[in-house]
């Protein structure tokens, strides 16, 4: 087996608990379906989001997936000018018979401009 992260970004509409569980769901799910990741391959997820989203946490959103067995921490994005607003950024750490190569890093929505070097075309 190989320890790999895999990256993943998303952006919500606006700053409500439906908009950031929608967002977080839509982005996780997406990092999974499209690496072929089950879920006893996720060692822990790391959930950072800028401080304009404030009416739920990520992760909360993704124990709601099913993912309650895996560590999973939220952070608050650094606040830097000009950066992305309503942002919600992941850090999926998975253990699985890949090479660094294979990995698809997911980026969803406004945050398809953070890399896009890493979108998927």
């Amino acid at each position: 087996m190989t320890f790999l992260a895999i990256r993943g970004a998303t952006t919500c509409e606006g700053n409500t608990k439906e908009e950031i569980t929608s967002s977080t769901q839509k982005l996780v799910s997406e990092m999974m379906s499209r690496n072929e990741i089950e879920q006893s391959e996720i060692i822990s997820i790391l959930f950072t989001a800028t401080s304009d989203l404030t009416k739920e946490f990520p992760a909360t959103a993704a124990r709601s997936l099913g993912l309650d067995d895996i560590p999973l921490m939220c952070a608050q994005e650094l606040e830097i000018d000009g950066a992305m607003p309503r942002c919600i950024r992941v850090m999926m750490h998975v253990d699985v018979k890949k090479k660094r190569g294979e990995i698809k890093h997911v980026f969803l929505g406004q945050a398809q401009n953070l890399r896009k070097d890493l979108v998927e075309k």
